[in-house]
């Protein structure tokens, strides 16, 4: 299935490899290390997903 994805880098990874993401949107949300994509996956809901980014977590953890 991941090969089928269109995944999308965050805007926080450098051309260094920097510690980031990449996320493909489908009927879920997939999230995997854009360092290594051939590694596992993390698959959750889209209403998770928007209550991850809506919370600004993230941004304090950086």
């Amino acid at each position: 299935m991941s090969d089928q994805l269109r995944w999308v880098k965050s805007s926080y990874s450098d051309s260094e490899g920097g510690a980031c993401v990449e996320v493909a949107l489908s009927a879920a949300v997939y999230v995997r290390d854009s360092k290594t994509p051939a590694s596992r996956e993390v698959h959750i809901t889209a209403a998770a997903w928007a209550a991850f980014v809506s919370s600004g977590w993230w941004i304090s953890h950086e």
